[in-house]
């Protein structure tokens, strides 16, 4: 693996340089996860669009007031999930604004109408829903967790997420991306992806690039990720994801990474990462996607028949089928997967509740993929 000297110093590799390290981080992958790239099928529940954060590039998050601002309620998320089963879809990915019921009384009243005084409870109280009513598997991606609100999610959802984005407190300050966001310190998330170690919970995280970040900064933000894993186990797949500039935000006329610079830093995940780790990019925000094949991913993530992208609506999924042609044209097969990693569920007395363990024992494959596969 690359020391943060080599890795800082790979941002200006020249030409031939490059080739030769993105053709190694190309054999790593080869040599831990063959070649076979894998997807989940899922449905995308935007539980809250409530935030008490204000990043510069979202446009997901909307305001009280807003049209669309609200809660889902428990029929809604369940017509979604229920439209996903029958459309062959494992996994039910629950994303949402991060602790509303902290800044606005709309939200505080809302889940009060739900019976609930905060949106880990109503999200508690979905999983397990989802579980009771369903064959489909929560993931969850709540933002910053406190040791009590993983303890009591973790029985109700075989995997959780949050994006690190990035380490660097300079981008805290006022007119930087994450300026009037308590839930982007980064400490704050850093403990978190640390607390789903210690738990033992199967995490997905990654960093946000072209924010306003250095190079040395994106370095620095997958070492941390690195380390962390190193200490727990417990990061199951990293995604680099490229900022896009979306009108109405404060950073509606930031400049966008290009695809080498996308390229670039997956050479550099892919070399600096522990392999076991899944390289992870998602292939509705580039048109040239297929490119990243040769830079080391092994995995295209979630990808839903029912919903859109929710976080990036404007970014149309590709379809499963253009999917896989795309990665054989690359010389790779194409395989569905569950929300849980395969190597998890060989440890599932350390990571995986024993409900949990059970029902994903009758939907994966000996090796660990979903066993109806829709490719």
């Amino acid at each position: 693996m690359l020391t943060r000297q080599q890795a800082v110093a790979l941002e200006k590799a020249s030409s031939g340089e490059f080739e030769s390290l993105s053709q190694a981080a190309a054999a790593r992958r080869d040599a831990h996860w063959g070649r076979t790239l894998t997807y989940s099928r899922k449905v995308f529940v935007p539980l809250t669009t409530m935030c008490r954060d204000d990043c510069g590039y979202c446009t997901f998050v909307q305001k009280p007031g807003t049209p669309g601002a609200r809660i889902m309620t428990p029929d809604e998320v369940m017509a979604v999930v229920r439209e996903g089963e029958r459309l062959g879809c494992k996994e039910v990915l629950f994303s949402l604004g991060e602790k509303p019921e902290r800044r606005y009384p709309e939200a505080r009243e809302a889940l009060a109408r739900l019976g609930h005084r905060s949106m880990t409870d109503y999200l508690v109280e979905m999983c397990d829903r989802v579980l009771r009513e369903s064959e489909l598997l929560p993931h969850v991606n709540a933002g910053t967790l406190e040791d009590n609100e993983i303890a009591r999610l973790k029985p109700v959802s075989v995997s959780m997420g949050m994006m690190l984005e990035n380490v660097s407190r300079r981008l805290l300050q006022r007119g930087q991306a994450h300026f009037a966001c308590p839930d982007k310190v980064p400490v704050q998330r850093l403990r978190t992806l640390e607390r789903a170690g210690r738990h033992g919970v199967p995490f997905t995280t990654g960093i946000l690039i072209g924010i306003g970040e250095t190079w040395a900064e994106r370095v620095d933000s997958l070492l941390a990720i690195n380390d962390l894993h190193r200490r727990y186990g417990h990061v199951q797949e990293v995604i680099i994801q490229n900022f896009r500039a979306k009108p109405g935000t404060a950073m509606a006329g930031h400049p966008e990474p290009s695809l080498d610079d996308m390229v670039r830093t997956l050479v550099l995940a892919r070399l600096l990462l522990d392999p076991e780790i899944s390289l992870q990019a998602p292939p509705n925000l580039e048109a040239r996607f297929a490119a990243y094949l040769d830079a080391g991913i092994n995995d295209w993530g979630g990808i839903s028949p029912v919903t859109v992208d929710h976080i990036n609506p404007e970014r149309a999924w590709p379809q499963i089928d253009a999917l896989r042609r795309s990665t054989e044209r690359c010389g790779y097969g194409l395989a569905e997967r569950l929300a849980v990693y395969p190597r998890y569920l060989r440890r599932p007395e350390r990571f995986l509740s024993a409900p949990l363990a059970s029902r994903l024992a009758g939907i994966a494959r000996t090796d660990g993929l979903a066993l109806a596969q829709c490719v």
